[in-house]
C-alpha cells in the first residue's frame, strides 16, 4: 500500500436521521403553531442526528471480543530506512522484499543480519510495486493500480513475465496451493499461480464487523496474517471462513515513527518458526516470538 494512494482515512458513517413524531393540533391552532412546529421539528431532528452519531461512534469503538495474542521481541536487525516496504517474505535463508513508489519500486534479496541488499530488480517507472510471494519456483510481485503482477524465475530474475488481474494489488501470500491477494478492501481472493484466475474469495470479519484495508499478507501455520493499513495490529485470519481469530498488537514497535511509516511487512521462516515484521521506511526488522495454538 502506497504513501497515501490519494486517499484519506475512512470517515465513519453516522446513522440516518430518525423521523420525528407527529404532533396533533386543532385546525384553528395550525396557523399560529406552524412556525413553532417547524422549529421543534428542526430541534428534534438535530437531537436525533447527534444521538444517532453518538450511538454509532460508541458501537464502532466498542472493544473487540477477539483475543489478543502475546508476543515477545527476540532480536532486531538493521533495515534500509529508505525502503518503502510493500511486501516481505522469507526464502532459503534470506529476506525477499518488495518496495514501492513510482520510479523506486524494486524486488530485493536482503541479508537479515546486516540489512545489506544482495540483489535487486527494478520495476519500470510507471509501476508502483506492492506485495510479493514465492510459489512454485517463482516470485510474484503485485503492482498497485496497473493490474499487473510481475513474475520472476526464483533463481534468474532477468526478463520477468506478467500476469494480469482486475482492480488494485496490495498484498499477496501463498498457502501451498493458491496465491492469496488483498486489494485494500475486506476481501481476500485465492488465485491459481499459473494464470492468476480467482478460485474463491472470503470476506474478512472481526465478529460481525468487516475488516477493510487489508494490506501485506503472510501465510503462517494455517492462518493468514494481515497488516491493516494505518493500524498497528496484525489480523490472524481463518482462511476457510475469513473470521479474525486473534489480533497481534504491535503498537509498541517503533512508536515515534512518522504517520506514513506504517507497520507493513510480515515474513515467516517455517524451518525455524521465526516471525519477522517491519514497516515502511523502518530502520529495523523485528524477530517476534508468538505462541500460535
Amino acid at each position: 500500500m502506497p504513501l497515501s494512494k490519494s486517499k484519506r482515512p475512512i470517515r465513519r458513517r453516522t446513522s440516518q436521521l430518525r423521523k420525528s413524531d407527529t404532533v396533533s393540533a386543532t385546525p384553528e391552532d395550525l396557523p399560529s403553531r406552524r412556525l413553532h412546529l417547524g422549529t421543534w421539528a428542526a430541534l428534534l431532528g438535530a437531537v436525533a442526528a447527534i444521538a444517532g452519531a453518538g450511538f454509532y461512534w460508541h458501537r464502532a469503538r466498542r472493544p473487540s471480543k477477539t483475543p489478543l495474542w502475546r508476543y515477545e521481541v527476540v532480536r532486531d536487525f538493521p533495515h534500509d530506512a529508505e525502503a518503502f516496504t510493500q511486501g516481505l517474505t522469507w526464502h532459503q535463508g534470506y529476506l525477499l522484499e518488495g518496495t514501492g513508489k513510482y520510479g523506486r519500486s524494486e524486488l530485493r534479496r536482503v541479508e537479515l543480519e546486516t540489512g545489506k541488499v544482495l540483489r535487486r530488480a527494478t520495476l519500470p517507472d510507471e509501476f508502483f510495486g506492492e506485495g510479493i510471494a514465492v510459489a512454485k519456483g517463482r516470485i510474484y510481485q503485485l503492482t498497485w493500480k496497473s493490474g499487473t503482477a510481475w513474475v520472476y524465475d526464483l533463481e534468474k530474475w532477468e526478463k520477468p513475465t506478467q500476469l494480469h488481474y482486475e482492480g488494485q494489488g496490495w498484498g499477496i501470500t501463498f498457502d501451498g496451493t493458491h496465491l492469496i491477494t488483498s486489494d485494500g478492501t475486506s476481501t481476500l481472493r485465492f488465485r491459481r499461480p499459473a494464470d492468476f484466475q480467482v478460485v474463491r474469495e472470503i470476506k474478512v470479519r472481526d465478529g460481525r464487523v468487516p475488516v477493510s484495508r487489508l494490506n501485506e499478507l503472510e501465510y503462517v501455520r494455517g492462518y493468514i496474517l494481515a497488516n491493516i493499513w494505518y493500524r498497528d495490529r496484525i489480523a490472524v485470519i481463518d482462511p476457510a471462513t475469513g473470521t479474525v481469530r486473534a489480533w497481534i498488537d504491535l503498537a509498541d514497535l517503533n512508536p515515534d515513527r512518522p504517520r506514513e511509516s506504517v507497520l507493513n511487512g510480515i515474513a515467516y521462516d517455517a524451518d525455524s518458526g521465526r516471525l519477522f515484521v517491519t514497516g515502511k521506511n523502518w530502520p529495523r526488522v523485528y524477530e517476534l516470538r508468538v505462541d500460535f495454538p
